[in-house]
């Protein structure tokens, strides 16, 4: 089959696609993996493969239950599937009618929204964040929303952001929901939740989380920027009042099981209805559905919870280090497992890193972002080998004219 007849049989739109640059992708090699958002610590975990020659369940109930448990919901309310991707690609596949509707996102934000949408056939409408605060832009996503008559089917918001790393207000992405109600679905990918649960309870209250993390002396250099941190609290607690509201969670980050590929959409029982004539027969492996389970555990979970305070921790430690080195110009306050900073030349500090075996990522390229780079928080020991290699950094003169 010729490549020439292959280009004529593809869809129109995919001919010039762009695929999405993941970790692995686009990186490969290193010895010190910091540019994924995943954790450090990895778990041994026991499987019985004595029926592997059998197709799993379609939706699993121990797993479901199991999650419906830790979020606080009902399993009717729950879907397991391949990570939080596969939730995406779900709600514009089932919402989304090809080259008519529509999704609409806040940028900077997770690059797979406008990815899943483009292979759908669907626009992405940009509503850009705040640049003085990175807070969603109310009006400018009600005049989207009007302007769209109706095409915009879903919205993607991301909290905590990735790659900021910062909260959205609680109050705005109430006030976008309710735009939406009747209109569109909100669907909240909570992917970093438990980081951000933790860094609220570091606070002693999740009332409280912005004055500390504004006082405290660990994140109060001049250099680090206060997203106006908030309550820690997930909006899995609304759904009661909204039926277009949707979240997603993964296992990927704090639970340190990125290579199991499990995530969860969580809605009303109306919508987890109407999304799984949609989904793939056997959505995930009976080896990652085994895994998942031993996770949710109380025991596990306790082991997660630990791994999530060593790692808010070294998030804390690692940000007034960053802040010293001349040629960072920001870093970001985070809530998350990673940092974002702003730097004099983002390429020159990429090209350092890989020479030495690290792995970071370059973020210049996010509507709204300039020369930022975001850091991955690594174990003590990773963090003290990526402070190395980031001391013997060696910018342009002329960068510093």
């Amino acid at each position: 089959m010729s490549t020439t007849f292959v280009q004529d049989l593809l869809r129109e739109h995919l001919k010039t696609f762009t695929p999405y640059a993941s970790a692995r992708r686009s990186m490969s090699g290193g010895n010190l993996w910091l540019n994924a958002n995943e954790s450090p610590y990895g778990r041994s975990y026991q499987v019985a493969t004595e029926e592997l020659n059998r197709y799993p369940d379609f939706q699993n109930k121990p797993l479901n239950q199991a999650y419906a448990e830790y979020a606080g919901v009902t399993a009717s309310q729950v879907i397991s599937h391949r990570g939080s991707d596969e939730s995406i690609e779900l709600m514009i596949r089932s919402f989304c009618e090809p080259g008519r509707d529509k999704i609409l996102i806040c940028p900077p934000t997770y690059g797979m929204y406008a990815i899943s949408a483009s292979i759908n056939h669907n626009e992405t409408v940009a509503v850009p964040l705040r640049a003085n605060d990175w807070q969603l832009d109310l009006a400018a996503i009600e005049q989207a929303l009007n302007a769209a008559n109706g095409a915009i089917k879903v919205v993607f918001l991301c909290n905590p952001s990735n790659p900021l790393g910062n909260p959205l207000q609680e109050a705005d992405m109430l006030a976008v929901i309710e735009m939406c109600r009747g209109r569109a679905l909100v669907v909240v990918d909570e992917a970093y939740f438990e980081f951000y649960q933790e860094t609220a309870q570091r606070s002693g209250s999740v009332s409280t989380v912005s004055d500390t993390v504004v006082s405290d002396p660990i994140v109060s250099d001049t250099k680090l920027t206060d997203p106006n941190l908030q309550t820690s609290v997930s909006m899995l607690r609304y759904l009661p009042e909204f039926d277009n509201l949707v979240v997603m969670r993964t296992l990927s980050k704090a639970f340190g099981l990125a290579g199991i590929r499990v995530g969860f959409t969580i809605g009303s029982v109306a919508l987890v209805q109407a999304l799984l004539p949609v989904l793939a027969p056997y959505p995930l492996p009976d080896m990652s559905v085994q895994i998942a389970q031993q996770a949710l555990r109380l025991d596990d979970r306790l082991k997660t919870r630990q791994d999530t305070i060593e790692i808010v921790a070294e998030r804390n430690l690692l940000a007034p280090e960053l802040v010293k080195f001349p040629w960072v110009e920001q870093v970001h306050a985070s809530v998350t497992n990673f940092i974002l900073i702003q730097v004099r030349n983002a390429d020159a500090l990429m090209q350092h890193c890989i020479a030495q075996g690290v792995l970071i990522r370059n973020q210049s390229s996010q509507l709204g972002l300039s020369q930022a780079i975001r850091i991955t928080v690594g174990s003590p020991e990773e963090n003290i080998e990526l402070l190395r290699v980031l001391a013997s950094f060696q910018p342009a003169t002329e960068e510093f004219a």
